[in-house]
C-alpha cells in the first residue's frame, strides 16, 4: 500500500483529496498539511511514497517544494492552473490533476503511481509480462516478449522492441531490476533478451537486424565459451 500525504493551503481541497483517497484501496493517506514546511519536517522521520501537491501556495510553490526532499517520493500535482503542466513533467511528476477533478480521474492518477511503485519495489519479478515506461508525458505499456535489448545512455535507458524504440529516464541498475531472468547484461551499456538472440560472434551478437557488442567481462553471463 502506498503511504501518501497531501499538501495544499486550502483546507477544502485537502478534504476532497481525503475523501477520494479513502475510496482507493491501495492508497493510505497518512496526513494532510496546509503548511509545506511542516510536511517537509514530517518527511524527515516518516516514509512517504506519494505526495498530492498543490502548486500555488504561500512561501513556497509546489514546483520548488518538489526539489527539496533528499529521497524523492512520487508526486501528483493538484492545481487549478494548467500552465504548469509541462514543468511538472520535467520534474518527473506521475500526473497533473486540474481542480476540480473527479474520483475517476483521481483514481487513474493513483493507479499510475501504484504501478510504478510496484515495479520499483520488485526485484527481478519473473511473473511480470509487461512494464509501464515513462516517456515524455505518458506511461507506455511494453510487453517483455517484445523487447530485444536495452541500451544505457547517461541517465536514460532505451528499450529497443521488435518495432520501436522507447527512451525513459532511469538508471541502468533500476532497469535491470525490473527484468526477469531471461534478460542478461552482456556489456556495460547493454542488456539483451536471451531468447531473441539469433547469432553470437567474437565480440558481438545479433538480434534480428540489430547488432549489440559483447563486453569481455560479461561474456560469462551468456554461458558462452570464449571465441578465439
Amino acid at each position: 500500500m502506498l503511504k501518501a500525504i497531501a499538501i495544499d493551503d486550502e483546507p477544502l481541497a485537502l478534504e476532497v483529496i481525503k475523501s477520494h483517497a479513502s475510496k482507493v484501496s491501495f492508497i493510505s493517506l497518512q496526513k494532510n498539511f496546509t503548511n509545506a514546511f511542516e510536511a517537509l519536517d514530517y518527511m524527515q522521520d516518516n516514509p512517504v511514497d506519494l505526495i498530492f501537491l498543490d502548486i500555488k501556495m504561500p512561501d513556497i510553490s509546489g514546483m520548488e517544494f518538489a526539489t527539496l526532499p533528499a529521497k524523492k517520493p512520487m508526486i501528483i500535482f493538484t492545481t487549478a492552473y494548467s500552465e504548469h503542466a509541462v514543468k511538472s513533467f520535467e520534474l518527473d511528476a506521475i500526473d497533473y490533476l486540474l481542480k476540480p477533478f473527479s474520483l475517476a480521474r483521481f483514481t487513474k492518477a493513483c493507479t499510475k503511481a501504484n504501478e510504478l511503485w510496484m515495479l520499483k519495489n520488485q526485484k527481478r519479478p519473473d511473473k511480470v509480462t509487461s512494464l509501464f515506461l515513462k516517456t515524455g508525458y505518458e506511461q507506455v505499456k511494453v510487453l517483455l516478449d517484445d523487447i530485444l535489448f536495452l541500451e544505457a545512455s547517461g541517465n536514460y535507458v532505451t528499450f529497443q522492441t521488435i518495432d520501436s524504440k522507447i527512451m525513459t529516464r532511469m538508471t541502468f541498475q533500476e532497469a535491470e531490476n525490473l527484468l526477469p531472468e531471461d534478460f542478461c547484461r552482456i556489456h556495460r551499456s547493454f542488456i539483451v533478451h536471451k531468447s531473441k538472440i539469433d547469432k553470437v560472434e567474437r565480440h558481438q551478437l545479433s538480434l534480428g537486424k540489430h547488432t549489440v557488442p559483447i563486453g569481455s567481462s560479461y561474456a560469462d553471463n551468456l554461458n558462452l565459451n570464449p571465441i578465439n
